[in-house]
């Protein structure tokens, strides 16, 4: 698969088998062959995975998998990217509606949160793709950074964040900082219960966008000495 391949978005799935777009059945064969996948890769890892235990999750016979997928990575691949795509409209959605970019920072982190929350297979889907299938792995970051690094040059344009700032290296040092916040405090996290939290703890959501807002607040411009 070619990274030139998986740029667009918004452009219907396609069977391997036939070249063709799916119809609205075959798009809900494709989700539930997904979700399964989701589940199968997070349980046991992208080397335990098979074919057979994905198909056996969805419900789907295995003969029917090769009409939508025509390798175990590439159905990996597409979950990468679907993980992705539901990711970064968890964080666009929950900004829709912010009256400058700090509060949108805010709010998109917590959509991010709580997508994580339900969706703890992002962290071991995007992990294991750093040697599955790095290609994709790079697309899923450089998807999430490009629309970040674009706001914040906006914003730093209508003077709601600092002008000083690298908006490239504010965009990966943010989103790292969020990774791995969720990590630590989603994914590690369990309760008295053993089973991990169904939201960021709100003290640590607290602290951490107390950091983004100093990182990104306007400062008055130095005059030069």
């Amino acid at each position: 698969m070619n990274a030139e391949d998986l740029l667009d978005d918004d452009a219907p799935p396609v069977s391997p088998a036939t070249g063709r777009p799916l119809t609205k059945r075959g798009e809900a064969t494709r989700r539930r062959l997904l979700e399964a996948a989701e589940a199968v890769f997070a349980a046991q890892g992208y080397h335990e995975a098979s074919i057979v235990k994905i198909t056996e999750g969805a419900g789907i016979g295995l003969g029917t998998f090769y009409l939508y997928f025509d390798s175990k990575q590439s159905i990996f691949e597409a979950l990468v990217l679907d993980l992705n795509r539901r990711v970064r409209h968890s964080m666009t959605e929950a900004m829709v509606g912010a009256g400058s970019r700090i509060e949108a920072e805010r709010a998109g982190f917590a959509g991010f949160f709580r997508f994580t929350a339900q969706h703890p297979a992002l962290y071991r889907v995007v992990r294991e793709a750093e040697f599955v299938s790095p290609e994709v792995l790079r697309l899923h970051y450089t998807r999430i950074v490009e629309g970040y690094e674009a706001g914040l040059r906006s914003a730093q344009d209508s003077g709601d964040v600092d002008r000083a700032l690298d908006p490239e290296t504010t965009a990966w040092a943010l989103m790292g900082m969020g990774e791995l916040i969720g990590m630590r405090f989603l994914l590690w996290e369990r309760g008295a219960d053993g089973r991990p939290p169904a939201q960021l703890d709100p003290r640590v959501f607290a602290g951490m966008t107390r950091i983004i807002d100093n990182a990104l607040a306007p400062r008055a411009e130095e005059d030069d000495a």
